[in-house]
């Protein structure tokens, strides 16, 4: 039995996800489909990439993941977009190449990557392209069929733009990239990025220069209930968060910060003994 996840930009308010999983059912009663999440924003791939790169290796290899986010091909004489599947370890990931795919990648090598032939054949197909189009491809290749059947090889993706953390002397000037349900910003601030810089001192600063983190918490547990802390996530993504402050309750670090999608967040690491104090950092 094979896993088929879906992610998708349509909500749970109308029949779309539903009409998915049951053409998936009608194709292949026997497939196991999962839901990543139907509360990509409309059309974002990034958002789309963000959730589908934090979820889809805790799932086993050979799983299926239908991407339903910016899902309608656009052929024309530039190239614009196509259904596509990407091999990329162990799993295969199916959707639109409009740029999801350079960004769920970074820069990696994928192990094989697909256009499907044949799409103005059905020019119908287009008013739904991911039932029409991508669940009959999952579905394929949930049986098994040689992919090489019903696409063609390809060695180049379209590539989509987005900011990514970079380092500069003694500092790493990355952005929040998601906001979750708790309100925790979550960074494209890798651990891997930080510890680049070898347990030197340092000072998370965001929005305001009276808001800031100088240490690294192992457990969100660590600090009181309602205080600021920062986490390397489970993604080992940097996390700025308020310990059982969810958004509702007493606010999450996304309002009682006025943290939003795109600002900016700074790491600036000191060689000890050259700052006496916090405020001296800013």
């Amino acid at each position: 039995m094979r896993i088929i996840t879906l992610t998708t930009d349509m909500g749970l308010n109308d029949y779309y996800v539903a009409v998915l999983k049951g053409s998936l059912l009608r194709l292949d009663a026997s497939v196991q489909i999962i839901d990543i999440t139907h509360s990509v924003k409309p059309f974002d791939i990034v958002n789309a990439s963000y959730y589908v790169g934090a979820a889809f290796h805790e799932f086993p290899e050979g799983t299926i993941h239908i991407i339903g986010v910016d899902s309608e091909p656009e052929i024309n004489s530039s190239g614009g977009s196509m259904p596509a599947i990407l091999k990329w370890k162990g799993h295969y990931f199916v959707g639109n190449d409009n740029g999801f795919f350079a960004l769920l990648l970074k820069e990696q090598q994928p192990e094989g990557f697909w256009h499907l032939d044949n799409v103005l054949s059905n020019p119908k197909a287009f008013r739904f392209p991911v039932k029409n189009i991508f669940v009959p491809i999952a579905v394929k290749i949930a049986q098994g069929e040689n992919i090489e059947t019903f696409a063609s090889p390809v060695d180049k993706w379209r590539i989509a733009h987005t900011f990514n953390a970079v380092i500069e002397e003694n500092l790493i000037k990355g952005s929040i990239i998601h906001i979750d349900h708790y309100g925790n910003a979550i960074t494209n601030i890798t651990k891997e990025l930080f510890d680049r810089f070898e347990e030197s001192p340092f000072t998370i600063y965001f929005r305001r220069k009276d808001y800031f983190i100088d240490e690294i918490s192992t457990s969100y547990n660590e600090v009181a209930p309602g205080e600021r802390l920062a986490i390397f996530n489970d993604n080992g993504l940097l996390e700025i968060a308020i310990n059982k402050g969810a958004t509702g309750g007493a606010g999450g670090a996304d309002s009682l910060f006025g943290l939003r999608l795109t600002d900016v967040v700074r790491v600036e690491f000191t060689p000890r003994g050259s700052a006496k104090t916090i405020a001296s950092l800013f």
